[in-house]
């Protein structure tokens, strides 16, 4: 079955198949997407605009230095009212490494609840073991608190303490 996953309201995620069927597309109300695969192709439909990401799925390519252009881009669809649709061959390891990226950028979540948020969307999700620790080193670079070190800094208050 073919099908969008939603990881937020106006963020999905799936793979090319599903990705170039328009009917699908347009009931979901997909104005924005992500490509990120050299070779698949984007849908062909006049209203969805698109960028391109020409990585394969292999733990040495460099999927880091998309991780800003892409979570922007994804916001501004977002911010103006649209919907993106992040996509790769399978929808399982570069697909998903983007939303993740996004979701840490943008949603200020940390890498484990970023990703946690699109396997629930998208239980296949699994990005490969490089674009995983391209994602470590995002979290580092965005450094984004995660609770314990809020704790630790006093700005959480722990109610079992």
């Amino acid at each position: 079955m073919l099908q969008l996953c939603k990881v937020t309201t106006s963020l999905l995620i799936s793979n090319a198949r599903a990705a170039c069927d328009e009917e699908l597309l347009a009931r979901e109300g997909v104005t924005f997407c992500v490509n990120v695969t050299r070779q698949q192709p984007f849908p062909s439909l006049q209203q969805v605009q698109g960028i391109r990401i020409p990585v394969f799925d292999d733990p040495a390519e460099d999927l880091y230095r998309y991780f800003e252009q892409c979570s922007n881009a994804i916001e501004e669809a977002v911010k103006s009212g649209g919907k993106c649709l992040v996509y790769c061959k399978n929808g399982r390891s570069r697909s998903a490494a983007i939303c993740t990226a996004y979701l840490m950028r943008h949603r200020k979540l940390t890498l484990k609840d970023a990703f946690e948020t699109v396997k629930t969307a998208r239980p296949v999700a699994e990005p490969n073991a490089g674009f995983w620790s391209q994602l470590q080193r995002y979290e580092e670079d965005l450094q984004i608190p995660k609770q314990s070190d809020l704790l630790s800094k006093g700005l959480l208050k722990n109610s079992n303490v």
